[in-house]
This record gives structure tokens, C-alpha cells and sequence, in this order.
């Protein structure tokens, strides 16, 4: 294994440019109890537009296939998308809403956590949306179409594919101040990281193989800058990151200066591909946030961190497992609780 030479990491900063996808939300919130969330699984179904629009799948395939193929970077950008919505407010819609014009209440998009989601996200599930509509109008959440889409990206990047257990409702808030406790930060410990996930309904392995959608997300400087020059004050670089990945990092990262909206891989070995690429990188000390490098250091995540690694097939399948149990978080069901949204930026 070895470090993206500088040449290579230009070309990425070049044409791709995009935050990290978090799922590391800082604090953690109150999730339903076991009996909600057991009975809001059941209540999604894979084959719960069967009749209302037979032809979902494949409407909403055609527009991720060709937006994979035109704007690549729409997958890691809508995978993203995914687990913000999920992790505010539950797997609603909600992250989607524009704020009002003149409203003083933002919505959750215009948070500052949010601010550098990617425009492709949005733009590819606005796609698919209208596209939905033409054949089966005011019959699919956008909440669902979210969900879809995701996979479809995560597949088309080399990943499982999963059934998508769909009957989502779009919720009716959107509320900005709902997203810094919820929001990752790129210095979580795991203490932090594994209080959060409990609170959603998911296990410690559950946050370890999620923790795999960053084999093809990108970060900010901002996000580790603090590993390359002064961690934790000691003026020096974290002793968990390699030396080399430090040295290339620097260059494109400066501590002053220049590298505001500067981008690199995560998974600095096969940055494009869905595959175990950044779990390997976490056991050679090529992590790029704290957070994740912390996975392999704490007792509780290295074992299942180790198994990733050694394990393709392994990982795809427990991340397919993972994705349907995040799918679930927090979702809306009839009127009293959502819409189904004709368009997924403003409330009906």
C-alpha cells in the first residue's frame, strides 16, 4: 500500500473538489424508544410502491446512472446527503428544504454545518424527483427517492446493493438550529461517536461499518489541518498519522493560507472505488480526520475496524445491513407526521 503521490492528489483536487461526508455527529439526542423503531421498520416495505409506481427502481436508476457517469462526484455528494437527513430529524426529506424567502427561521441546508454540502447532491435527487413526478405524480416521498438514489450511488461505486425498505414520509420541519448537536466534528472521540449512534438505534459495529462511506468522501483542510502542525497544542503532528501522508498533505495544505477550499481523499488508495480501501489506510496511519484514526485505536472499534479491513465482502455485506438499519431512523408515516412533497425543496 502506499500514499497518493502529489501529481495524483492534484488531479483530485482538480477535478474533484468536496467535503468529507460526515456521519460523526458530536452530541447525541434522543432516539425513539425500541418500540417506535420496531414499528417503524415494519411499516417500510421494499415493495411498498408496487402498485402506487411499479417503476420507481428504475426511473430513479436512470437518473443516478447518468449522473454517475456525467458528475461522478454526485455519489459521495448524495451518500452525504443521506446521513445528514438521517441524522437530523431522522430519514425525512428534510435536509432538501430551501428556506423560505424572508423567513427568519432558517432551514436545515443554510446551517453553517451544512454550508458545504455539494450542490450535486441536491441537484441529482431534484433530478430523479422530476422525473418520479412525470410518471407517478404526488405518489413518492423525496425522503424515499433520498434513500434510493444513495444506494444506487453506492453500488454504481463498486458497493453492495441492497433493498431499499421504502413508505417514508417527508417531514414537515426543517429547522437549522436542529443540526449543529447532530453534525459530526472531525475530532469526535469514539466516546462520543458510539453515545451518538446508541441514541439512533445503532450498535458499535454498526458505527465502525458506516464509518466506510469515507472510502470515496473527500475533506476540507480545515477538517485535519490541526494533525499536520499542532495537535492537541503540542506544536507537532499527530504521532498517528504517517510521516509521508503528512509531508503531501502539507503541500496542499498549508498552515496558513491558500487552502480554504482545498479538498483530499479520505481513502488516499482507491479514493473513487466503494471498497474496504479506508479501513486498510486506517491500519498504516493514513486516516485523514482524527475521528476516523480513532477507530482503530480505541479496544472497542480496532477489532471490528481489523475485520473490515481483511474482509471485502465482509464490509459490503455488514454495510449493506447498516444502511438499512439507518434507513429507518426517525421516519415520518401518514399526514399527522408528513408530506409526500411535489417538490422536495419547499413544503406543500
Amino acid at each position: 500500500m502506499h500514499v497518493l503521490s502529489l501529481t495524483s492528489s492534484l488531479i483530485f483536487l482538480f477535478l474533484f473538489s468536496v467535503s468529507h461526508i460526515p456521519i460523526f455527529p458530536a452530541k447525541h439526542t434522543i432516539s425513539p424508544p425500541p418500540a417506535l423503531r420496531q414499528r417503524q421498520q415494519r411499516e417500510l416495505s421494499s415493495d411498498y410502491y408496487s402498485k402506487k409506481c411499479p417503476q420507481l427502481e428504475n426511473l430513479v436508476g436512470s437518473v443516478t446512472s447518468q449522473r454517475f457517469k456525467e458528475v461522478p462526484i454526485s455519489a459521495p455528494a448524495t451518500i452525504r446527503l443521506f446521513f445528514h437527513d438521517c441524522f437530523v430529524e431522522g430519514c425525512d426529506g428534510s435536509i432538501l428544504i430551501e428556506t423560505e424567502k424572508g423567513s427568519k427561521t432558517l432551514a436545515e441546508r443554510e446551517a453553517e454545518e451544512n454550508k458545504d454540502l455539494r450542490k450535486e447532491g441536491f441537484e441529482s435527487i431534484i433530478k430523479a424527483k422530476a422525473l418520479v413526478e412525470s410518471h407517478c405524480p404526488s405518489r413518492v416521498s423525496c425522503s424515499d427517492i433520498l434513500a434510493i438514489a444513495t444506494r444506487d450511488f453506492i453500488h454504481l461505486a463498486g458497493g453492495p446493493y441492497y433493498q431499499v425498505k421504502k413508505g417514508r414520509w417527508d417531514g414537515k420541519r426543517s429547522t437549522a438550529t436542529n443540526v449543529p448537536p447532530n453534525i459530526p466534528r472531525s475530532n469526535s472521540t469514539v466516546d462520543q461517536l458510539i453515545k451518538l449512534f446508541a441514541s439512533k438505534g445503532l450498535t458499535v459495529e454498526d458505527l465502525v461499518v458506516l464509518s466506510g462511506s469515507h472510502t470515496i468522501g473527500f475533506a476540507h483542510c480545515k477538517s485535519f489541518i490541526g494533525r499536520l502542525y499542532d495537535f492537541k497544542g503540542t506544536k507537532r503532528p499527530d504521532p498517528n498519522l504517517d510521516p509521508r501522508l503528512i509531508k503531501e498533505l502539507r503541500m496542499s495544505c498549508p498552515f496558513t493560507g491558500g487552502s480554504s477550499g482545498v479538498s483530499l481523499p479520505l481513502d488516499a488508495t482507491t479514493p473513487f472505488v466503494f471498497d474496504n480501501g479506508y479501513f486498510r489506510g486506517l491500519g498504516t496511519k493514513l486516516g485523514l480526520l482524527g475521528s476516523d484514526q480513532a477507530l482503530f485505536l480505541d479496544p472497542r472499534t480496532k477489532p471490528i475496524t481489523l475485520e473490515m479491513s481483511k474482509d471485502k465482502q465482509r464490509f459490503l455485506k455488514a454495510f449493506g445491513d447498516a444502511m438499512d438499519k439507518m434507513g429507518s431512523i426517525g421516519v415520518k408515516r401518514g399526514r399527522k407526521h408528513g408530506e409526500i412533497r411535489t417538490d422536495c425543496r419547499v413544503f406543500l
